[in-house]
């Protein structure tokens, strides 16, 4: 197995209570290793596809772990720094490219199913963007339902939560500028270099906090990027990215190929169960990768493409 090259270089990134120009400058040291006109990277993510995956999964909730499926969509876009949507117009100048992932996981508890999906905003130069611009999160159960939303400001994130649970509905809440769990996969396939390691800060994904029911504040972490020595994953070099989280008694791993489009073989989360407390840990496992325009691909003939992707079901 390689050598993990610059993916070794120690890099970590400094968090503080609010961006200063330091701040700025610190980043843009430790990402000085990613080279905005990669013409691999540039290939790959600017053909005018998106790269589908599915995940077979293993879901942590409740008193037990429970069979599901995830499809992750990476696509880049140019999206408004200021509205902070899609630029769908091109009126306004204020616009940069970013990388989007749309993460989709569907599983049963039992009788009834869960459905969450979370979108992640991230600025493909990251000398000039360092951090992740958008997240939102929309959860359904047979309960009811949840939506989330993470905006990055000048002061750091805000965030606006409306929950059908009485305890966390309608709320607000800031948070100084820090990594987000939620921007790991974007990171990773920008570069894995730009990951934070050592002790730090981080968010924790919004998926996370919503099946939890955790308040929305970074939480100190450990975080680690080594070579892959397991057996559990498939891929070529295979690095794994890890982040304990001591306050939720949770240990988070992403693996994920080390080269080039770097893409993510799975993933595996351990933390207590909601009832019993009991440690267990939700696995997901790629299955199939297309890279596909998807928007164009509408048409009732364009069905066997989900066959090709191994989406089960209707």
């Amino acid at each position: 197995m390689k050598t993990l090259l610059t993916l070794t270089c120690g890099l970590s990134l400094l968090m503080m209570a609010c961006e200063t120009e330091q701040t700025k400058n610190d980043f843009q040291a430790q990402t000085a290793a990613y080279k905005v006109n990669d013409t691999a990277f540039k290939d790959y993510w600017y053909q005018g596809k998106a790269e589908l995956n599915t995940y077979e999964i293993s879901q942590n909730r409740y008193n037990d772990l429970h069979p599901g499926e995830v499809i992750a969509i990476f696509v880049t876009e140019d999206f408004l720094t200021d509205k902070q949507v899609k630029n769908d117009s091109y009126k306004n100048p204020n616009s940069v490219s970013i990388l989007k992932t749309n993460l989709i996981n569907r599983f049963t508890t039992g009788l009834y199913d869960y459905s969450i999906m979370t979108s992640t905003f991230t600025p493909v130069d990251v000398n000039q963007n360092p951090y992740t611009l958008k997240v939102t999160t929309s959860a359904q159960d047979w309960c009811g339902q949840a939506w989330m939303q993470i905006n990055k400001s000048k002061q750091g994130y805000d965030m606006q939560l409306n929950s059908y649970f009485e305890n966390e509905a309608d709320k607000k809440g800031k948070a100084p500028n820090t990594f987000l769990e939620d921007e790991i996969m974007n990171k990773i396939r920008i570069n894995p270099a730009i990951l934070p390691t050592g002790e730090t800060t981080m968010i924790a994904s919004n998926q996370f906090l919503r099946l939890t029911h955790q308040a929305f504040a970074p939480t100190k972490v450990v975080a680690s990027l080594k070579n892959y020595e397991g057996s559990d994953f498939e891929g070529k070099n295979l690095q794994v990215y890890n982040i304990k989280m001591p306050e939720y008694q949770r240990d988070l791993s992403f693996i994920f190929e080390g080269e080039a489009p770097f893409q993510i073989a799975g993933w595996m989360d351990t933390y207590p169960s909601a009832f019993d407390k009991k440690p267990r840990t939700s696995v997901a496992k790629r299955k199939q990768t297309l890279m596909e325009p998807y928007w164009k691909l509408n048409n009732k003939s364009d069905r066997a493409k989900r066959t090709d992707l191994g989406i089960e079901g209707i």
